[in-house]
């Protein structure tokens, strides 16, 4: 877990392009930035990424302490937490590197490792503040992840070339995002207490984009009002899924 979570620090200054390399949103020719797609975060939304840092390095810390080897949380999370990380450094690795197509695999990659860690976290007792370590570290990423899957996704296909017209892209925009919330929906009813976190940072991603669509470049009201939306009614499904989960 230790060699897992160096991995991803040292993946994360190399992407924020401190010491070698370019930031993510100027890697490949800048295919990522702010204004490269409809589905595009304004750059502050990236910040997020020093939350989920510091909640890996927590998760890190409580997961080597002396005991841990007898959790039952920490033994079911232990690879998939481990695997995350690793896919993380990869995938910033991939844009440093302009493998483009490639950081689609591994970002859909990691949103499957991280939403499989959780769903299996889901109900597993731990010790002390176990479950919401897990529940809030791992929420926090799957939720920007999701978010960021989309936009990266986009992101490369635009690069490739790919330009369906303003009209076909802002709708496919909105296709997007409200799959985004049906998403939201279905991890709300499988994730436990991590489902608050899973929102939170969705919730923050598409303000974002909204951000970016009512202010910056490609400005659309389409995106931008639905985003906002989208937003909306994440918390909302949260919220309901939550009620049902108590009730059965």
């Amino acid at each position: 877990m230790l060699l897992a979570a160096v991995v991803c620090i040292l993946g994360g200054v190399l992407g924020s392009g401190v010491w070698i390399g370019e930031p993510v949103a100027e890697a490949a020719g800048g295919a990522l930035s702010a204004d490269a797609t409809f589905l595009a975060p304004a750059g502050a939304a990236f910040s997020v990424w020093s939350v989920i840092y510091a909640a890996l390095v927590v998760f890190t810390v409580w997961h080597t302490l002396p005991g841990r080897a007898a959790d039952a949380l920490a033994r079911t999370v232990g690879w998939w937490a481990a695997a995350s990380m690793v896919l993380n450094a990869v995938w910033l690795l991939s844009i440093q590197t302009s493998y483009l197509w490639l950081s689609i695999l591994v970002i859909l990659g990691l949103a499957l490792v991280l939403g499989l860690l959780l769903v299996r976290a889901n109900g597993v007792e731990g010790a002390g503040a176990g479950p919401v370590v897990v529940g809030v570290t791992f929420g926090l990423y799957l939720g920007w992840t999701s978010v960021a899957t989309c936009a990266n996704v986009a992101a490369v296909l635009v690069d490739a070339g790919v330009d369906p017209g303003r009209r076909v892209g802002e709708l496919v925009g909105v296709g997007v995002l409200a799959v985004v919330c049906l998403l939201v929906w279905l991890l709300a009813t499988r994730v436990g207490v991590a489902r608050w976190a899973v929102v939170a940072t969705v919730v923050w991603g598409l303000a974002w984009i909204a951000v970016g669509r009512l202010g910056d470049e490609p400005e659309s009201l389409v995106v931008g009002v639905a985003a906002v939306v989208a937003a909306g009614a994440s918390v909302l499904l949260t919220a309901l899924a939550s009620r049902t989960v108590r009730r059965s």
